[in-house]
């Protein structure tokens, strides 16, 4: 009989379906009673849900889950799918270190599997979220995605990879490996529909906490006495230095420590300094910053040429709405997709955003937009080239709204990656839409030799205005009282921590622009390179938060 005082038999029926039938003694067996067993519950294999309970109250900081998941996974150097964070809490002589198990949280609803556009990211019928490595494609859509960090690139294979329960071993049998080697037995797991399991037992009648519960993605895992300093990433501060207490705090472009920058918004009063953390990747660097430059010229250059060809201010005939502006949007939208391609870890792969698309990823999503929009421009340079101006009319009305559907899915998109607090700002869609109508329109003050000169005058009146709306919106951004610390550490790394140059360079520059007292072409030239600055900025600071 097992300890947990319950006897399982599990019966195979015809399919892939087993039952397993789980039994509860009703009286003490002995040589005169055997099996007398009271039923107290059936259920299908698919009803399981694998939970997780780490027990930080028995936690010694030994590291043997970190080493044993490395072993038995077989992860690389650098890179870990668990690990052991510490934190100094209190104040000397009063002090005691903090420690917490980081990992994959297998969330109920993962938006890790939402956002990956091929399921690589999947999750199983018993709850457990894993990851087919033969369809990733590498795009970070999932580590944006992710509220923990918990989500690396192997540098071995390229593929996204993270804690999987252990899934291989639960698959026959076997305990997760750090469950196994824990030698204080802090770590556990169990079935949370059992309520026989002693991780159900735990979760269901002792104090546990989640991290971030406010995501909304129902953990789980769950811990039991961890320090609230631990569980919040912004809660402790991180030591002066280059190294923590035995490991070396690794910083740079492409890398980000966990901790709160001196000056920035701290999460607690109390005294808490980080004492051990992993370095983390930023997912997305310049080539997404630039990505959403070149989508803003290729969105909004052939909609405002097009729409004024539409009111009769600009001749159907001529040679800027019939080549020019589909052969400048078609350019920019074909370094847009070879940036997005470029900056995944499978290129090769990339086809398969199209071919097995994850309907509910808006990289997916933005793929399909992309691809209809691509084949109006196509289109339409084709019958501009021909002089089919009937259909380049009518072509336009599908094609504008595909322009704007281009300009603002990416508002989604970073919407969907709710790590990222800051880009879950309501603001950042017309922003976007701003931004293309600007590069529009200044692309058509730098084309002015080619328009009548009362539009030329009057499109450098419309670029001032949206130059002026789009310091209006980033003003907005900044005031509004972002209901997250998360969200108010961006908005510190953005105006006054590492991405504050860029920040302030990309804003003058945008004004300048307009302001200077040279050709309009020169003004245009240098409010684009402010806007590229801006969004180089924008779209870094969000990832540079801690996380874990």
């Amino acid at each position: 009989m097992k300890a947990s005082n319950r006897f399982e038999m599990k019966v195979s029926l015809m399919g892939d379906r087993d039952l397993r039938v789980i039994a509860r003694p009703n009286v003490r067996l002995d040589q005169t009673n055997r099996g007398a067993f009271q039923p107290i519950q059936i259920r299908g294999r698919n009803s399981e849900r694998w939970v997780k309970v780490l027990d930080q109250t028995k936690c010694i900081g030994c590291h043997a889950c970190t080493t044993a998941c490395k072993s038995e996974n077989e992860v690389p150097v650098g890179v870990t799918r668990t690990y052991v964070k510490s934190v100094d809490v209190g104040t000397f002589p009063n002090v005691r270190r903090a420690f917490q198990v980081t990992r994959c949280n297998q969330c109920e609803n993962p938006p890790c599997v939402a956002a990956c556009p091929t399921a690589a990211m999947y999750q199983r019928p018993d709850g457990i979220v894993d990851f087919d490595k033969r369809i990733c494609i590498g795009c970070k859509a999932c580590m944006a995605a992710c509220p923990y960090d918990a989500i690396f690139i192997n540098p071995d294979d390229h593929s996204a990879e993270k804690c999987n329960f252990c899934a291989h071993r639960l698959d026959v049998g076997l305990e997760p490996a750090c469950v196994v080697v824990c030698p204080t037995e802090a770590i556990f797991v169990g079935d949370i529909n059992d309520p026989l399991s002693r991780a159900a037992k735990v979760i269901n009648r002792e104090a546990v906490s989640v991290r971030k519960p406010e995501k909304t993605t129902s953990p789980a895992v769950f811990y039991k006495g961890a320090h609230q300093a631990t569980l919040d990433p912004l809660a402790a501060t991180r030591p002066g230095g280059t190294t923590f207490m035995w490991s070396e705090m690794i910083t740079g472009p492409k890398i980000t420590n966990s901790g709160t920058p001196k000056g920035a918004h701290a999460n607690s009063s109390a005294a808490a300094m980080l004492s051990y953390d992993m370095a983390h990747s930023v997912p997305w660097g310049w080539r997404v910053s630039l990505y959403t430059w070149t989508k803003g010229i290729a969105a909004g250059v052939y909609p405002v040429v097009l729409l004024l060809a539409l009111l009769s201010k600009l001749a159907m005939s001529s040679t800027l709405v019939r080549i020019t502006a589909p052969a400048i949007s078609l350019a920019a939208l074909a370094v847009t997709g070879i940036l997005l391609i470029a900056d995944l870890k499978h290129p090769e792969r990339f086809y398969l955003i199209l071919l097995k698309p994850q309907p509910k990823s808006w990289l997916v999503r933005g793929g399909f937009i992309i691809s209809a929009y691509g084949g109006v421009l196509v289109l339409s340079l084709f019958l501009g080239v021909t002089h089919n101006l009937a259909l380049v009319k009518l072509l336009a009305y599908p094609g504008i709204p595909l322009a704007i559907a281009t300009a603002i899915y990416t508002a989604f998109l970073f919407s969907q990656s709710k790590a990222r607090d800051l880009w879950q700002s309501p603001l950042l869609l017309p922003q976007l839409l701003v931004q293309a109508s600007l590069l529009g329109v200044g692309c058509l003050v730098l084309l002015r030799s080619e328009i009548p000169a009362s539009l030329a005058s009057l499109s450098t009146s419309v670029f001032v205005a949206l130059v002026l709306t789009h310091t209006v919106v980033v003003i907005a951004e900044l005031v509004t009282g972002h209901p997250s610390a998360h969200a108010k550490l961006a908005i510190w790394e953005m105006t006054r921590g590492s991405m504050a140059g860029w920040f302030w360079l990309g804003s003058a520059g945008i004004l300048l622009g307009v302001g200077a007292l040279v050709s309009a072409d020169v003004a245009v030239l240098v409010s684009f390179a402010g806007l590229l600055a801006y969004e180089h900025s924008y779209v870094r600071s969000a990832q540079l938060v801690p996380l874990a």
